[in-house]
């Protein structure tokens, strides 16, 4: 086993302590969450200068009355917006499909390897990035072949974190846990905020090549020290005995009261090998519950990619109480939208794991985000402390259901019994979800830069009318966890 361990992580070869029996389970589980924490955090941290450097690239904007921002050529123009528009759908568009890809890979080759990969990658594509800065490159076809580029590497990034920790954690308090791990999300996004926004003053290509080198950090710790599963290191894993989650409750009922979905079962039937087969990419397709958690976060991702993405240009180009705010005031203050995620995310988890409804807990929250939505829009504008109050409540209710989707749910799914089991096909169901997301995450950073040309009004109205769309793709399973509660299926834990 020794050897194993030495060829998975070289930590354990420089501190011969950490093996086992010397630490035990728990404290390798929480390294793994703090590793994958910082490695997916990293990412995001990347992901965000584009949209901190908007107001920069863009076309010029009037503060109050004389001051006007040059922009940078090829993005300054009327059609500004439009290019940056398309420079997020290169990116998006590229991380949707490598998504797929990487999903399928990642349950075939070693997990470590491949996130070290796409990490090494995603930095020094980002510091490429900002090197048009320096170089005074005012070239279209340069910026979006790197951003091509860079989304392929980010797309391992995904179902490699989450593949690993579904390996370190069982159903049980998965939502909650997998709530307060999805942070990074929104932490990433704020570190990313705040560098960029730090720095900017200095020239924009510094806003990409900070995050880009604190990825190639972050990947070295990983390579370093992530552990992928258990067995790697003499444990069992977790959560074999443990009841049916929540997707096998759910199918259960759906099964009572639907006689395709019996059918639907006897499709993914795997072999007597399934502990070491990878399951088939349309086989994943066919588990339940796996085509309406995919398309729910298809709008999902749409909106919050939307706010990723666009927010702080919003917040430059609206005055907030009469005053237009300055390039780095608007990137820090879109970080309240992220904070609002974190709080959004955990309870989420914390809330579908009690009443072990995830479908339901994620319809309540779209549910109440269409309002939400609506008073930022109207009412956003007439003093600083609303517009971060009702940011901050958008965020959560915007992330919330994101969160729970991409990590508990994409877990759940990919465990469930249909299955038996089959570890292998948690990339694979992880890729499918998430992948079908980054579609509607290209889309929406797209539409809103063509779209805000007519109006920022018609942008909130296109993502109202997304978020409606990802609640109704849920109505069925909620009425199924619904109709299981009601009848002693599903029972909130009193613990």
């Amino acid at each position: 086993m020794q050897s194993r361990i030495v060829g998975y992580a070289p930590v354990f070869t420089l501190f011969p302590s950490l093996n086992t029996p010397h630490k035990t389970f728990t404290f390798h589980q929480i390294s793994v969450l703090i590793i994958t924490f910082i490695a997916y955090a990293s990412f995001h941290a990347s992901r965000k200068p584009p949209s901190i450097v908007k107001s920069v690239l863009g076309p010029s904007v009037a503060s109050n009355s004389s001051s006007i921002d040059a922009g940078w050529a090829p993005f300054n123009g009327d059609k500004g917006t439009q290019r940056l528009g398309e420079l997020d759908l290169a990116f998006l568009s590229s991380y949707a499909i490598g998504m797929y890809f990487a999903g399928h890979l990642g349950d075939r080759i070693d997990l470590r390897h491949f996130l070290v990969f796409g990490m090494m990658g995603s930095g020094i594509l980002t510091v490429v990035f900002g090197l048009g800065f320096w170089m005074n490159v005012h070239l279209l076809w340069f910026y979006m072949s790197v951003q091509i580029v860079c989304g392929l590497f980010q797309s391992i990034g995904w179902p490699c974190v989450v593949s690993v920790v579904g390996n370190w954690c069982g159903k049980e308090k998965r939502g909650l846990i997998m709530g307060v791990w999805n942070s990074h999300t929104s932490v990433g996004n704020i570190v990313g905020s705040v560098i960029a926004s730090s720095v900017l003053d200095f020239g924009w290509g510094w806003s990409f090549l900070l995050p880009g080198v604190l990825v190639i950090v972050s990947g070295l710790v990983v390579f370093c020290c992530l552990v992928v599963s258990p067995n790697d290191l003499g444990f069992e894993e977790p959560g074999k005995e443990i009841e049916m989650g929540l997707a096998e409750n759910v199918e259960e009922s759906l099964r009572k009261t639907e006689a395709e979905d019996a059918e639907l079962l006897e499709t993914v039937r795997l072999d007597d090998d399934d502990d070491l087969s990878a399951i088939g990419f349309l086989e994943a397709w066919r588990l339940p519950g796996v085509t309406p958690f995919a398309f729910c976060l298809f709008f999902s991702k749409l909106v919050a990619y939307t706010f990723l993405y666009w927010l702080p240009y919003y917040l430059r180009h609206q005055a907030v109480a009469g005053v237009h705010l300055s390039h780095k005031t608007a990137g820090i203050l879109s970080t309240v939208f992220d904070i609002g995620g974190v709080f959004g995310g955990i309870s989420a988890g914390f809330i579908s794991d009690r009443i072990k409804a995830r479908a339901l807990t994620s319809v309540v929250f779209l549910s109440l985000s269409i309002p939400s939505l609506i008073m930022y829009r109207v009412y956003g504008s007439v003093s600083m402390l609303i517009n971060i109050g009702l940011m901050f409540i958008s965020g959560l209710l915007v992330n919330g259901p994101y969160a729970l989707i991409t990590t508990a749910v994409a877990a759940d799914l990919g465990t469930q019994e249909s299955i038996k089991g089959n570890g292998r096909a948690l990339a694979t169901v992880t890729a499918i979800i998430d992948g079908t997301g980054s579609v509607g995450a290209a889309l929406g950073p797209l539409l809103a830069g063509y779209i805000s040309r007519r109006g920022w009004n018609s942008v909130f109205f296109m993502l109202i009318v997304s978020i409606f769309f990802a609640g109704l793709f849920l109505v069925r399973l909620a009425k199924a966890e619904i109709k299981a509660m009601s009848s002693g299926e599903l029972v909130a834990t009193s613990e």
